[in-house]
């Protein structure tokens, strides 16, 4: 037995004493091969999983490496069956891989002639896979390779790609760093996803993702295509790449419901590519218009279904994924893994947060009562209108315009799913309301006012979630959600991480209606920020 920080355990989670001194060295050591579970005040939890380790794999590092780490940092004695299934899950990844073949094209290529028959006769690649060449190589048809990889990591051996990318179109990128430079970090998970080739990086709301795509576009200098939420998102990414590369507004296309335009760099919206007209998604002729060299997902973790089926037939092209969670509530993280690419860069929110790039955050529920004439009501309802009652209590506006006046003169957001409450709030608060009906020029209008420091409360929906830059915004308070969703959390907690004027702290609020069903979703969403290492207090709403 050795003083180390962590407890390895054969259930296959990580203990780690926050408080030891080699803690942060123990955590860097693990981060690139164990999630993060939780992570409370004094002991964090990391689990190992067979996607975290073959992201790993995928990173450069081998099973070596990880056993020695776990060694050298576990305080008793690691359990050697856990060694073993390390070794053996690390081993299944590349065992098959995708190649270019001189004559016949796309290969699945086997170091390991069972594993290849077995998968021969796997159901899920029946119809991908052509004729076989010898023992150790089979055709692939090309249209397949993104079907064939999602396949084989259910199967559980996932495919090294090393088929490599067509470059696209040339077309001349390059940063303009006038008064301005990236940030170590930014530069790093730029780099690091040029080397990989495709895959994602992660890094926190107000951490500069955009400047990490402009920095990846200046690598690959060919036509662009960026896929984002919405199209305010759409118009700041094209105003920060004029501010902060060589690419002039005329070189930018938009492609949303109201613009239609395909330039050497597009910005498209998920909503408008997954538009179906008679069974037909009719924009999928944009994946065609150009040959692209580059694709970007901005918020990857809420790709839709149809994203991902398009995004199996982009598999020649480089596609890097931007976000600050992998965790996606309909568990397709694999699908990332093998469509877009794995995880090449991570940083952890307080790692950020501590170099002083976004705000410290006080995370805080206020717990309300049902009133007796609401109880009934909610107690009778079907199952399915109980989150509504219990979320749209009128009690909540008592405790918001509280707030409120407790933070007089600071910029506050008022964030909820519920458009009728919604309404009734910003009545009651005479402030403007921003939903998904509201007109994007009226939206960005009323986003530039509140930059401005002209309106000092929005009452904002779901709308106000993703890629929507609001730096002066201190405080925000949730009055409801999307059913306990953890990555919402992350994106709502992140409208008010952009670093404040004299390290100013940001206040999050959640008003959670206590005995309902709103509660437990609310204790589902907090796991999002014990991930993150956000503490959080609760509050009674009459204290």
């Amino acid at each position: 037995m050795n003083d180390g920080p962590l407890i390895v355990q054969s259930d296959k989670t990580l203990l780690l004493e926050v408080e030891h001194e080699l803690a942060d060295d123990c955590r860097k050591a693990i981060a690139p091969f164990a999630e993060l579970e939780r992570s409370p005040e004094h002991i964090h939890t990391y689990r190992l999983t067979p996607l975290g380790l073959w992201n790993a794999r995928a990173a450069g590092h081998d099973a070596e490496q990880v056993v020695d780490t776990l060694l050298q940092y576990s305080r008793y004695a690691v359990p050697h069956a856990l060694l073993v299934d390390i070794a053996e899950t690390m081993a299944r990844y590349g065992r098959l891989r995708l190649e270019k073949h001189p004559t016949h094209g796309l290969v699945l290529v086997s170091q390991d002639r069972p594993v290849l028959e077995e998968v021969l006769r796997a159901k899920r690649v029946a119809g991908m896979l052509g004729a076989r060449i010898d023992d150790d190589t089979v055709v692939v048809h090309p249209s397949e390779r993104g079907n064939l990889k999602q396949a084989l990591l259910k199967l559980g051996w996932p495919a090294e790609d090393y088929a490599g990318y067509v470059d696209g179109e040339a077309h001349a990128i390059e940063l303009d760093e006038t008064g301005w430079g990236l940030r170590a970090y930014q530069k790093e998970a730029a780099e690091s996803f040029w080397h990989g080739g495709s895959g994602v990086v992660v890094l926190p709301c107000g951490a500069g993702k955009t400047l990490v795509g402009a920095a990846a576009m200046a690598h690959a200098k060919a036509t662009t295509l960026i896929l984002v939420t919405n199209t305010v998102a759409a118009r700041q990414w094209k105003d920060e790449l004029v501010r902060r590369t060589s690419l002039t507004p005329v070189e930018i296309g938009e492609y949303s419901g109201s613009v239609k335009e395909i330039r050497p760099v597009t910005i498209a919206t998920y909503q408008v590519m997954t538009t179906r007209r008679k069974g037909v998604y009719s924009h999928l002729e944009l994946l065609d218009a150009r040959d692209w060299g580059l694709i970007v997902y901005d918020e990857v973790h809420l790709l839709p279904a149809p994203i991902f089926r398009m995004t199996a037939d982009l598999q020649t092209r480089r596609r890097l994924g931007l976000t600050a969670t992998l965790v996606r509530e309909d568990g397709r993280e694999g699908d990332v893994f093998s469509l877009i690419g794995p995880k090449r860069y991570d940083a952890p929110w307080r790692d950020i947060e501590a170099q002083g790039w976004i705000a410290p955050a006080d995370c805080i529920e206020v717990r309300v009562t049902l009133p007796s004439s609401e109880r009934m009501a909610y107690a009778v309802a079907e199952p399915e209108e109980r989150y509504r009652l219990a979320s749209c209590t009128h009690h909540k506006i008592d405790v918001v315009r509280r707030l409120i006046d407790q933070h007089a003169g600071q910029p506050t957001l008022v964030i909820g799913q519920y458009l009728d409450h919604l309404d009734e709030i910003a009545t009651a608060l005479d402030a403007p309301t921003i939903t998904g009906a509201t007109p994007v020029k009226e939206r960005q209008r009323l986003f530039d006012a509140f930059r401005a420091g002209e309106v000092g409360l929005l009452v904002v929906s779901k709308v106000a979630n993703f890629s929507i830059d609001l730096p002066t915004a201190e405080v925000a308070i949730q009055v409801s959600g999307s059913f306990g969703s953890r990555q919402e959390e992350a994106q709502r907690l992140g409208r008010l991480l952009r670093p404040k004027s004299e390290g100013k702290t940001a206040h999050f609020y959640t008003i959670v209606t206590r005995d309902t069903v709103d509660a437990d979703f609310a204790a589902h969403r907090q796991r999002f920020l014990a991930e993150q290492g956000y503490a959080y207090s609760i509050r009674d709403a009459d204290d």
